[in-house]
């Protein structure tokens, strides 16, 4: 990607509304753009992290036999209605709209009913389970205050998966598989060493469930966690029958901020039932269907990476999701020269600072604030030497590496 050709402009500041490092950074940095209050449009470089946190997500899961699939937006209110979840005004959190023809949509704000209604017309006999899918999709909440740029919008992208069992022990164990599948996940999105299981409220779908939480100051959630952080819980579960459960006594326990990046749930029948998703057993007989659920916000998890890694000059990608891995500048015509070349043999590897009449600096300037995982400087310089000039973005560490290594 050359930026010379790009539309997109890193800005000197943000809005003074973007109080959070993640709003402010990838706004200042090209990478979203707020529309409004939690309505964010992805630039070409966002939408190319958000690419490479799916495509880390999907490895993962197709490894385990998920499907990919991808649901309707608007929603009919009918299977809703038969769990008390549209017009239910404790959990009121749709945006809603009336067809021309009559009658009244909503668009989903996750997809529990629509995916058990549809799993009626697949599902017959015992033979058919166990079915697991998923779906990368935008979703829309209609949060009473939307904040802390995409840590809470009212627009945001999720990766939620659905799976459907013959037995509570056939979930379970599908539950301990998920739990370790998420926690390679965000290994390898960069946040693994601070990201842990945590004891949490099922809330609208069973009594106790599990999130992924993330150790972050800016984060909205308290959670508390024993010294090795092999007990974590959020503070909403924090009661003595709790710790009793645990094992663990109060003084035995830290406090942190935390931002939740997954959850997980059992849900057990709690919406096979309602709607009526059956199958035959062995013996033909009829028995409803057991259910799990599993989410991750794609660009909620985006913004607590940005968050995490940031430095006092700008944004700092783990290579495993950062849109290029290398921020290409030249300096004289010798190194313009030689740059184009290696842009062109390979421009999937580099954002190429080709832009004319700016200062050095202000390209080094830029390049940190982009925080591409390694800067390449090619210069008369460098060349004399067969040599371009690497500096690591996290470190700040600058080496010599042959030109040739490239070519």
């Amino acid at each position: 990607m050359k930026m010379s050709q790009s539309f997109v402009k890193t800005l000197r500041q943000a809005s003074s509304e973007e109080t959070t490092k993640n709003g402010a950074l990838l706004t200042r940095a090209g990478y979203i753009h707020k529309e409004m209050a939690g309505i964010y449009d992805f630039l070409p470089l966002g939408l190319k992290v958000l690419e490479n946190i799916k495509s880390i997500i999907r490895e993962e899961l197709n490894q385990i036999g998920c499907e990919e699939l991808l649901m309707s937006t608007l929603q009919n209110p009918e299977p809703w209605e038969k769990t008390g979840r549209f017009s239910n005004q404790q959990v009121d959190i749709w945006f809603k709209t009336e067809l021309s023809s009559g009658g009244e949509l909503g668009l989903a704000p996750t997809h529990e009913e629509p995916i058990t209604a549809l799993m009626k017309s697949y599902v017959k006999s015992y033979k058919d389970l166990p079915i697991s899918a998923y779906q990368f999709q935008t979703k829309f909440r209609n949060e009473k205050r939307a904040k802390s740029g995409i840590l809470r919008g009212r627009e945001f992208l999720m990766k939620d998966l659905y799976s459907f069992h013959t037995t509570p022990e056939e979930l379970e164990s599908y539950y301990d598989k998920i739990m370790k599948v998420y926690q390679s996940i965000f290994n390898r999105v960069g946040i693994g060493d601070i990201t842990f299981p945590c004891f949490a409220s099922g809330g609208i779908f069973s009594k106790y469930s599990h999130e992924f939480q993330t150790l972050l100051d800016v984060g909205e959630d308290t959670v508390y966690y024993n010294q090795d952080k092999s007990i974590v819980l959020n503070k909403e579960v924090y009661t003595e029958e709790v710790l009793n459960d645990l094992g663990v006594k109060p003084e035995e326990l830290q406090t942190a901020n935390a931002a939740e990046v997954g959850n997980i749930f059992k849900l057990q029948t709690k919406f096979t039932d309602p709607l009526d998703l059956k199958f035959s057993d062995e013996n033909n007989v009829e028995k409803v269907v057991y259910m799990g659920c599993y989410g991750i916000g794609v660009s909620r998890l985006m913004g607590v990476i940005a968050e995490v890694y940031a430095d006092d000059k700008g944004l700092v990608w783990p290579e495993s999701i950062a849109p290029f891995k290398y921020h290409l500048i030249a300096i004289g015509d010798e190194g313009i020269k030689t740059a184009n070349e290696l842009y062109r043999k390979n421009p999937e590897s580099f954002l190429y600072d080709n832009r004319e009449g700016l200062r050095v600096g202000e390209k080094f300037a830029d390049a940190d604030l982009i925080g591409l995982p390694q800067r390449i400087v090619i210069s008369d310089k460098t060349l004399a030497e067969k040599s371009v000039e690497i500096t690591d973005r996290k470190t700040g560490k600058s080496d010599l590496q042959l030109l040739s290594d490239f070519s």
